[in-house]
């Protein structure tokens, strides 16, 4: 069978009527490889890390094709800075559990968010409720006390050389 370049997908799903297929198993599907690549980056950290770490998922927008979007999951000892478009897990290596910290979605929907506030629906409060911390910077401070900094100290550029990138 011959594969297709991400590219010639795209381009099709662009000039097909995408709206007959059905938006629950479309998320189900998405969901199901989200959740096994967070797992996979987690089997990937126990091997290089020791202790506690944290799974970084970015999600991006691939530049000449605005249709395509990509997860991008890493691991590294330290917590990331929060940002837009990021949902950031901890790994409990004491009782090989996952907690998830933090969902921070595009900057256009957290400006949705913060506008609309009070009308959101009460399905979607829990993203309501991250990026109200991330607004008034809940979450840096979380991040900081996880890495033994100060409140007031500045932010640095994350290590390049701590991320261990797989994508799906």
């Amino acid at each position: 069978m011959e594969e297709k370049t991400v590219g010639a997908v795209a381009r099709e799903l662009m000039l097909k009527d995408t709206h007959a297929q059905d938006p629950v198993e479309l998320r189900r599907e998405m969901l199901e490889d989200f959740e096994a690549n967070v797992y996979e980056c987690i089997s990937l950290g126990k091997k290089d890390l020791i202790g506690d770490f944290f799974v970084v998922v970015l999600l991006k927008k691939e530049h000449l094709m605005q249709n395509v979007l990509r997860n991008y999951f890493a691991f590294r000892s330290t917590c990331p800075t929060p940002d837009w478009d990021q949902t950031v897990y901890r790994y409990h290596s004491s009782n090989d559990t996952v907690e998830l910290l933090w969902v921070v979605p595009s900057k256009d929907a957290c400006r949705f968010f913060m506008s609309n506030a009070m009308t959101i629906a009460k399905d979607k409060r829990d993203i309501l409720r991250y990026v109200l911390d991330f607004e008034d910077g809940t979450l840096l401070r979380i991040a900081k006390k996880f890495n033994g900094e100060s409140e007031g100290s500045i932010i640095l550029e994350d290590r390049v050389n701590e991320w261990t990138k797989t994508s799906a």
